[in-house]
């Protein structure tokens, strides 16, 4: 009886790359904002696969080879994506969510052309032992508790490098505490980021929509 009633409430959502190949990504339908894969995360995976990160020589990925730190990764998408491309990835999260970015793991690892590994991370923590300066971070959709907004800026900022990039891609949400949530974190964000919107057009042709908004981030010099 748990068995079934564990299937009913775990799925795998597909997402089809440019080659042709597919990623599973195991859902949950219960445990918390991190066991499912939102819009935004599937808008910045298929980002990464635009002409934008073509690299310099014919047939090689701008991300081939780059060292990647996906925060609050939640199932794992978005650096899985960039695992599949040639990079180096962390997929970073909360103790509750490693097994299901494990199994993510090991369910596409026949698609992996870098390296990818799970470890945990909570937001304000000091950890910089742990992780070097990567050249580039991802996150996706992790803008939503007023509360998780500063440790989520000291974590920003304690990880990254001067020559990082951070790459955000968030959706914008009109309901309830939501704007002013944003308002606060972008103003915050701006004191030590400098910030860079990328249009609509740039974003991938089909996985792409109005109220999803994907912004580079580099630290002031």
């Amino acid at each position: 009886m748990a068995a079934a009633k564990e299937a009913l409430c775990s799925f795998v959502r597909p997402l089809e790359k440019r080659d042709g190949t597919v990623l599973r990504l195991q859902q949950y339908g219960s445990g918390g904002v991190g066991c499912v894969v939102w819009d935004a995360a599937i808008v910045l995976a298929k980002y990464l696969e635009t002409q934008h990160f073509l690299g310099a020589a014919a047939g090689t990925h701008a991300l081939r080879q780059r060292s990647v730190l996906e925060l609050g990764a939640g199932t794992g998408a978005v650096g899985l994506m960039a695992a599949t491309l040639g990079a180096d990835v962390i997929l970073t999260d909360l103790e509750e969510l490693q097994d299901l970015l494990k199994l993510n793991i090991k369910m596409n690892e026949h698609l992996i052309t870098g390296s990818v590994e799970a470890k945990v991370l909570k937001w304000g923590e000091e950890r910089k032992d742990c992780f070097s300066p990567p050249d580039y971070i991802l996150m996706a959709d992790c803008i939503y508790y007023e509360e998780s907004l500063e440790p989520l800026l000291k974590t920003l900022k304690d990880l990254s490098g001067p020559e990082t990039c951070i790459i955000c891609c968030y959706e914008q949400r009109t309901m309830g505490k939501n704007p002013e949530i944003e308002k606060k974190y972008f103003e915050l964000l701006q004191l030590d980021f400098d910030l860079e919107k990328i249009p609509l057009e740039k974003h991938d042709e089909e996985y792409r929509s109005e109220d999803i908004h994907i912004l580079y981030l580099r630290k002031k010099k």
